[in-house]
């Protein structure tokens, strides 16, 4: 493909696609091929102040719109996503580079949200007191934040923008979003659609960019809330930028996810789930399992078990149906991860599977990983530390249920962990003592649907909230208390009291 071929992602500003002002550009990848695909416009503060300016102008009308019209439009949307399903599953094999059956996946699981911000006039529907004394009723509502944004990551471009813009459309908010520079095509089919389910102009905004847009976002005044999922150094700047400009921030950081396997688990059951968790994505997933923790006399087995499977992976493009795990999201990022199991070697962690230096016929230039499997890890070594964001397993040992616990609580990250077991009693005892905000017992990936709500604790998440389910409409509404009486039950004379009820 020539330069001149290369096609250009815009942003979507007041209802329509615009070049933008800005003069900067970055490459998309097709990671399988190595390759250019697109080049995107990176925003500049001019642009993030266009796009928040179309939803300041939109906000009102939209915010008096009645729910149950605002759900309507969700509804012609949810029909266009089902039609579109395909379409937005290909975009994401051809700029993350997931096999195509995971990124339908992504977008069912994003649909399902939209689904759920249908209901905006029973999710919205307050509570009334009848006469709490005096002749006062009470009841509250909850009304718009105002004008939103969303930071999304690369690795879910479709599902993680639909944790926020459905839920704060539904609540009536007006919505800027800016994807991941890495895969930002999606973004731009997305408002299509939205427009063509009857979106007012300016309610649905999409800024592409990388910091600039970002901080333009956080400086804006008249951005009043602001979502984030991505790593946790840059969580934690944009929830402590973001708060203290007065701003509402929900920040989703990294992870680092264990899977606990105890002596009397189905050993065929663990292992399937450990090598879909931690090789499904090529491991880049927020929730993927990085860590398998081994309770006592099961550790061989298991690490027996494990390597054959990991050898067996079917690495190839995402396009590929026999295809089990694609290529990682850039060449850098591919590097990124080499250099960490350099490191656990240098450490003196077991290299069982080595993943380095695959090569997938017909695809050399892909960003190509095999999965990797680490013996014997201990918690000092970085790669037990850090969230590596690739196919690497590290299995950790340890003596017993209390043992493996302690590990897990003693981490800065608490994002999502699983206990593989067939006793009621370890199950019940590790879902209460473990410090984490998603536990799975026998499920290796418990993602929360979207009507329960997502996050993490600890350093995994910085702000109030969870992401979607009630959670979400919290987030995106302001709690209002409203009492009412009137002149006939009004007592003369001032009162100097607190009111109490009579």
């Amino acid at each position: 493909m020539s330069n001149a071929d290369i096609p250009t992602v815009q942003h979507f500003i007041g209802g329509q696609r615009v070049a933008g002002e800005g003069e900067r550009f970055a490459d998309v990848f097709n990671p399988a091929e190595g390759a250019v695909s697109a080049r995107v416009a990176l925003a500049s503060v001019k642009d993030v102040n266009a796009a928040v300016a179309a939803a300041k102008a939109a906000l009102p009308s939209w915010s008096e719109t009645a729910p149950l019209k605002r759900a309507r439009v969700l509804f012609k949307f949810k029909a266009l996503l089902d039609e579109h399903q395909d379409e937005l599953a290909r975009i994401i094999t051809r700029e993350h580079g997931k096999v195509f059956s995971d990124a339908r996946g992504e977008v069912t699981r994003g649909i399902e949200i939209v689904e759920y911000a249908c209901g905006a006039p029973n999710l919205l529907m307050g509570k009334h007191s009848d006469n709490i004394g005096g002749g006062i009723d009470n009841w509250h509502l909850r009304q718009p934040v105002g004008v939103c944004a969303g930071i999304t990551p690369f690795n879910f471009p479709v599902m993680v923008p639909m944790w926020m813009f459905p839920i704060a459309l539904a609540c009536g908010n007006t919505f800027v979003l800016k994807p991941s520079e890495r895969d930002p095509s999606a973004s731009l089919l997305i408002a299509d659609l939205l427009r063509e389910a009857g979106l007012p102009d300016g309610v649905f905004n999409v800024v592409q960019g990388d910091k600039v847009a970002v901080d333009a976002l956080l400086d804006h005044p008249d951005v009043e809330a602001l979502s984030f999922v991505g790593s946790t150094p840059i969580a934690e700047y944009i929830y402590t930028e973001g708060t203290r400009r007065g701003k509402r921030v929900q920040a989703l950081g990294g992870a680092k996810n264990h899977l606990v396997v105890m002596p009397d688990a189905d050993l065929d059951q663990a292992v399937d789930a450990l090598i879909g968790a931690a090789y499904g994505s090529a491991g880049e997933r927020c929730m993927a399992i990085s860590v398998a923790v081994a309770v006592g006399q099961v550790a061989d087995r298991l690490v027996d078990a494990l390597v054959p499977r990991v050898k067996a992976l079917r690495v190839g493009p995402g396009v590929d149906d026999t295809s089990e795990m694609g290529p990682v999201v850039t060449a850098a990022h591919k590097a990124k991860i080499e250099g960490y199991i350099a490191q656990g070697v240098s450490a003196g962690a077991t290299l069982l599977v080595d993943g380095r230096g695959l090569q997938v016929p017909g695809h050399e230039q892909g960003f190509f990983l095999g999965g990797t499997l680490f013996d014997h890890v201990t918690t000092e070594m970085t790669i037990y530390r850090d969230e590596i964001f690739g196919p690497v397993l590290a299995v950790v040992r340890v003596p017993d249920l209390a043992s493996a616990i302690e590990l897990i609580n003693a981490h800065e990250f608490g994002n999502g962990v699983s206990c593989f077991t067939s006793d009621g009693g370890v199950a019940r005892a590790f879902s209460r003592q473990v410090k984490i905000g998603m536990v799975g017992i026998n499920v290796p990936i418990p993602v929360p649907m979207a009507w329960q709500s997502f996050g993490g604790w600890k350093r995994s998440l910085f702000g109030d909230h969870h992401a979607y389910g009630e959670e979400g409409i919290r987030f995106y509404t302001r709690f209002k208390s409203v009492m009412q009486r009137w002149p006939d039950s009004i007592g003369k004379g001032a009162e100097f009291t607190m009111p109490v009820a009579k």
